[in-house]
């Protein structure tokens, strides 16, 4: 016995010398256990030699002579490997005696790694339809995925019960599956195991390979972490999960790799934390009630990488934070065709809408290309609580869902319709560009309660706003009627247009204020519109305006009615306006109107009692250039005499057509006006600069202009061949001229 004990121990020292660091000893249960040479005191047999005891440092172990097949020797290693055989698992533990503890049952491995040092790999390979993978770890580890399939009917299939980082490395080129059962059997005591792969502590994906979870756990996510998650690359798919497919309590960060989610819950959620997406790819797929395609408490982050969201269950949300959602760059698509749901309360019940993104707090969008298209009753693009803002990146919203009445929590009827843009405070437009289209009935472009503001000194906005709903009668009949009205842009408070490039097709209104309108620069096209604009107070400091519009084309009202001044106020102190009426006033102020600059040409409606300009206060014309032509309705008015400028009434007793020119020229033959109504006329209001006290003109229709025409208005050139209709002399502030 002695002699073998010592030629063993000589045979130790003797492979230490040339660098071998561990001896390995090979159990006949699959399982290989290394311990360090150096440590290694001493190893002796039982007399009968049924039984073998290794001293390994402070450790003695024991083994049946029986359960060793060999023991060799070799460079020492940190990596542990398993792999997994159907009913059985080979292990190879290098640091067996330096604290790390694998114990299988089975296909069951748990691990206890209690070593100090961190950084040990496991890697896990092979297959079994009955096993897992648990660990219990006091230091960050990598676990090293390497062609693993393991399924586990009672529990997760890897368990990770360390509060430490797991570094999940998905081998190159290889395919790893994860799979639990229906119900999962008691943990113990104090222990969580709510997913498929589950963990404690932080997982950080990398790697080249796959991943698919298939996650059948009725109370279960599919990969679930009590801490981060985060994805730098690799194929992660989760094809169901019951609840979240993704679902980490202290946040999710995606940098890279691609990631897929089914799932009965949300896809993604990063819970009370954050979520963070730079890059990769990203698709979820969701199809309940009430669900959302990503989601978190905490502030929610995208600036790059390709986004695809699909929620199809009512009231769902494609992204969802209660907190700030800034998209920053990456390329994002949105799909939602749930509807909105009524939610009982009060004395009737509110609507709980499905939306493409959705946020407690503000929307931030700055870099980011995006595409939405929601398609269920009264879906909606981007909602918030707080503010929208927008300072580059390209929007693309589409809705097409119809909207309903129901009855409010305050027992007053009411409707909910979709609005490409809905904010509770604000919508600030600073750069980029807009795109939205709504052709559900009572569909809304924008709609806030507080400010929108559109452009800034710097920065210049496309905005494109579509609306072709129908309106929906919510109350009453007749005069009373109250509607729900398929409005481009409506905002409770103030809009505001600095600069940008504007263009507006509405079945309702192009924008309404609740407040005031005012636009200070860039170009605003109202293509067709049932009022263009229409606010108590409304002024236009500068831009380039065209309105089109079947009723009123510009409305300043406190919505009151009738024919009394109701203080309301148009205002005109520069730019460049075109209104353009098919069935109602051009210019309508049931206050004042007052013009002291700019340039504004009004194409009037066909036929009284309709006309070109209407107001029940005052007009005052102080400055600029005013051109409108209108009906042969004794309601036509010109600018009050207490304006500074001198005003032209004309009026004709036959129609003239929308071919003949009108022109007004001086005593020395110099054009004065050479105008083109676009449709029959009988009347012109007109007033400039060029008109002077006790000098004489002479108006003619007809003829024709080898000038330049814009918008009606004809500059330079030479007139010629008309009909002379009347010579007059201006004697007062509103000279008034029939023939």
């Amino acid at each position: 016995m002695r002699i073998v004990i010592f030629a063993l121990f000589s045979f130790m020292v003797g492979t230490a010398l040339f660098a071998q660091e561990k001896m390995y000893i090979h159990k006949s249960d699959k399982m290989t256990l290394g311990a360090p040479i150096a440590s290694t005191d001493s190893i002796y047999f039982t007399n009968d030699q049924s039984m073998v005891s290794f001293r390994i440092g402070d450790t003695l172990v024991n083994f049946a002579v029986t359960e060793i097949d060999s023991i060799t020797f070799g460079e020492h290693s940190s990596e542990i490997s398993l792999m997994y055989n159907g009913t059985f698992v080979t292990v190879f533990n290098p640091m067996a005696f330096e604290g790390v503890g694998v114990s299988v049952e089975g296909s069951d491995v748990i691990v206890h790694a209690a070593t100090g040092i961190q950084d040990i790999h496991y890697n896990l390979s092979g297959n079994t339809a009955d096993g897992m993978f648990k660990i219990y770890s006091d230091k960050r580890f990598y676990l090293n995925l390497k062609g693993i399939n393991i399924t586990n009917p009672d529990g997760p299939a890897i368990n990770n019960q360390a509060n430490k980082k797991a570094f999940v490395v998905l081998a190159d080129g290889t395919s790893n599956v994860m799979t639990d059962g229906a119900t999962y059997s008691e943990p113990p005591l104090g222990e969580d195991q709510d997913g498929t792969f589950f963990s404690e502590g932080d997982l950080v994906f990398s790697g080249n390979g796959t991943l698919t979870i298939n996650s059948h756990g009725v109370e279960q996510h599919g990969l679930s972490s009590d801490d981060e998650i985060e994805v730098n690359g690799g194929v992660i798919a989760i094809n169901s999960a019951a609840k979240d497919g993704i679902h980490a309590n202290d946040g999710v960060l995606i940098t890279g790799g691609t990631v897929s989610v089914t799932a009965t819950g949300d896809g993604i959620d990063g819970d009370a934390g954050y979520i963070e997406i730079s890059g990769g790819t990203v698709t979820t797929m969701n199809i309940s009630d009430d669900t959302k395609g990503i989601s978190c408490d905490s502030t929610l982050v995208i600036s790059g990488g390709v986004i695809d969201i699909n929620v199809n269950g009512d009231q769902s949300k494609g992204i969802k934070c209660d907190t700030l959602i800034t998209l920053s760059g990456g390329n994002i698509t949105i799909h939602n065709s749930g509807d909105a749901v009524l939610v009982p309360t009060g004395s009737g019940s509110e609507p709980s809408y499905c939306s493409a993104i959705k946020s407690d707090g503000d929307v931030l969008i700055n870099g980011a290309e995006i595409t939405m298209v929601s398609s269920g009753k009264a879906g909606r693009g981007i909602s918030a609580d707080g503010n929208i803002t927008m300072a580059s990146g390209s929007l693309h919203i589409t809705a097409t869902g119809n909207g309903a009445t129901y009855t409010n929590s305050s027992g007053v009827a009411d409707a909910y319709v979709s609005n490409c843009l809905n904010a509770d405070s604000r919508i600030t437009l600073e750069g980029g560009s807009v795109t939205t289209s709504s052709s559900g009935s009572g569909g809304k472009g924008f709609n806030a309660n507080k400010t929108i503001r559109i452009g800034t000194s710097f920065a210049a906005p496309t905005v494109q706003i579509t609306t072709t709903g129908a309106r929906i009668l919510v109350s009453g009949s007749g005069g009373n009627a109250n509607y729900a009205e398929a409005k481009a842009v409506k905002c409770d408070s103030a809009v505001i247009i600095n600069s940008g490039n504007i263009t507006i097709a509405s079945a309702d209104d192009g924008i309404k204020s609740e407040s005031a309108i005012t636009i200070n620069d860039g170009t605003l096209t109202i293509l067709n519109s049932k009022e263009g604009l229409e606010a108590p107070y409304i002024t236009f400091n500068g831009g380039n305006v065209h309105v089109a519009a079947s009723d009123d084309c510009i409305n300043a009202t406190f919505g009151t009615g009738g024919e009394q001044d109701d203080g309301s106020l148009l205002k005109i102190t520069g730019g460049y306006l075109v209104a353009s009426t098919s069935g109602g006033d051009g210019l309508d102020s049931n206050g004042d109107i007052l013009i002291t600059g700019g340039t504004t040409i009004v194409h009037g409606p066909p036929q009284s009692p309709e006309v070109g300009m209407d107001f029940n206060g005052t007009c005052d014309m102080n400055g600029g250039f005013l051109v409108i032509s209108g009906t042969n309705s004794n309601m036509t008015q010109a600018p009050n005499s207490s304006s500074d400028q001198y005003c032209l009434k004309i009026k004709s007793s036959q129609s003239l057509s929308a071919t003949t020119l009108f022109h007004i020229q001086n005593a020395s033959g110099g054009d004065v006006l050479t105008f083109q109504p676009s449709r029959a006329y009988y009347s012109i209001i007109f007033s400039s600069d060029a008109l002077v006290n006790g000098a004489s003109y002479s108006i003619y229709t007809g003829g024709t202009c080898t000038g330049t025409k814009v918008d009606g208005l004809y500059t330079e050139g030479t007139y010629s061949g008309g009909n002379l209709k009347k010579t007059f002399t201006i004697t007062s502030i509103i000279t008034s001229v029939n023939f």
